[in-house]
C-alpha cells in the first residue's frame, strides 16, 4: 500500500513536470518549422500522448484479448472529450480554429461513423483493421500536404491569409535541438509517469476491494488518457489553445483508427462485448457530435465570429463524464 501511494505521488509530480516540457518542446518545434501549433498538437502531441493506448492495444492483441483494445480506445475517446476538454475549458476558454470546424472535427465524426459501420456485425476483422489503418495514413498525409501547401501560400503572399485560421509563430531565436530534446524527454516521462499513476491506483483499488471490471472501465481508461490531460492543461495555462484542441482531435483519430486497427490486424476481434456497441460507442459518437455543435461559431459584441466554448461548456462536458462513470458503476454492480 505504501509503495502504491509513493508511485501515485511521484507519478503525479513527474506528470505535471513532463507535461510542461512536452508542450514547450512542441511549441518550439512549431516555431522552428513555421508550422501552426494546431497541426503540431494534432500530429505530434495528439499521437504522442496516445502511445499508452497503442501499447495497451498491442499487448491486448498479443495476449489474445484484442477486445480490450476496444474498451480502452473508446473509453479514452470519451475521457478525452468529456473529461479533458471539460477541465481545459474551466482553466481557459477553448477556442477552435476555422480549419478544425470545417475539416478536422467533421473528419473525426466521419471516422467515428466508420467504426460504427464496422462494428455492426459485432466483429472487427483483419480487413476492417486494414481499412482503419489505411484511413489513418490517408488523413495524416492529407493534413500534412495541406499544411505545407498553406505554408507556401502564406510565404508567397507575405503573411497569413487568415489569421483566425492559422496562427503561425515566427521561427527566430528557437533552438531546434533543445525543442526536440524537450519534446522527447517530456513524451517519455509523460508515458512513464502515467504508467506509475495507473499502477499505483490499480494496486490501491485492489487493496480496497474494488472489482477488476470497474478498475478497467475507469482507472485504466482515464490512466491512458493522463498524458492528454496533462499536456492539454499545460497548453491551456500557456494560452496555447490550438495545441490543446489539436491534441484531443489527433488523439481521438489515433485511438479510433490506429489503436483499434492494430489490435484487429494482430488478432481479429470475432465477438466484441455487446456493451461496447450498446453503450460506449453511442456515448462516444454523441460526445463527438456535441463537440461540433457546441463549437459552432457565434457572433460576439465586437462583430467577430468565434468558435469554441468556455466554463459553461466545460462544466457540461464534466457533468456528462460524471454521469458516464455513474452508469458504469451501476452496470458493474
Amino acid at each position: 500500500m505504501i509503495l502504491s501511494i509513493v508511485a501515485i505521488v511521484v507519478g503525479l509530480f513527474l506528470l505535471v513536470w513532463s507535461a510542461d516540457r512536452f508542450v514547450d518542446g512542441a511549441v518550439g518545434v512549431a516555431r522552428f518549422f513555421g508550422m501552426s501549433t494546431f497541426l503540431i498538437g494534432m500530429v505530434i502531441v495528439g499521437f504522442g500522448t496516445s502511445a499508452p493506448e497503442m501499447v495497451v492495444s498491442i499487448l491486448s492483441a498479443m495476449n489474445d484479448t484484442p477486445q480490450l483494445a476496444l474498451g480502452n480506445a473508446y473509453g479514452s475517446n470519451i475521457a478525452n472529450i468529456a473529461l479533458i476538454l471539460g477541465v481545459t475549458a474551466l482553466i481557459a476558454p477553448v477556442v477552435v480554429q476555422k480549419q478544425a470546424m470545417s475539416r478536422d472535427i467533421p473528419v473525426l465524426i466521419a471516422m467515428t461513423a466508420l467504426t460504427v459501420l464496422l462494428l455492426v456485425d459485432g466483429n472487427v476483422s483483419l480487413i476492417d483493421g486494414a481499412v482503419l489503418l489505411v484511413a489513418f495514413v490517408a488523413i495524416m498525409g492529407f493534413n500534412i500536404l495541406s499544411e505545407l501547401k498553406a505554408k507556401r501560400k502564406r510565404r508567397k503572399s507575405g503573411g497569413a491569409s487568415d489569421i483566425s485560421e492559422v496562427e503561425e509563430i515566427p521561427a527566430e531565436g528557437v533552438s531546434i535541438g533543445k525543442a526536440v530534446l524537450s519534446l522527447l524527454v517530456g513524451l517519455v516521462l509523460l508515458i512513464v509517469s502515467s504508467r506509475m499513476l495507473v499502477w499505483g491506483a490499480v494496486y490501491m483499488a485492489h487493496a480496497l476491494g474494488v472489482s477488476d471490471l470497474l478498475i478497467g472501465l475507469t482507472i485504466v481508461a482515464v490512466g491512458t488518457s493522463l498524458p492528454e490531460l496533462a499536456s492539454s492543461i499545460a497548453a491551456a495555462r500557456r494560452g496555447e489553445n490550438d495545441l490543446a484542441v489539436g491534441n484531443i482531435i489527433g488523439s481521438n483519430i489515433f485511438n479510433t483508427l490506429v489503436v483499434v486497427g492494430l489490435a484487429s490486424v494482430i488478432a481479429p476481434i470475432k465477438a466484441a462485448d455487446p456493451a461496447v456497441m450498446n453503450r460506449d460507442v453511442p456515448i462516444m459518437s454523441a460526445l463527438t457530435l456535441l463537440l461540433f455543435l457546441i463549437c459552432i461559431p457565434v457572433k460576439k459584441k465586437n462583430g467577430k465570429r468565434v468558435s469554441g466554448f468556455g466554463r459553461i461548456g466545460g462544466a457540461l462536458f464534466l457533468s456528462l463524464y460524471v454521469a458516464y462513470l455513474v452508469l458504469l458503476g451501476i452496470q458493474a454492480v
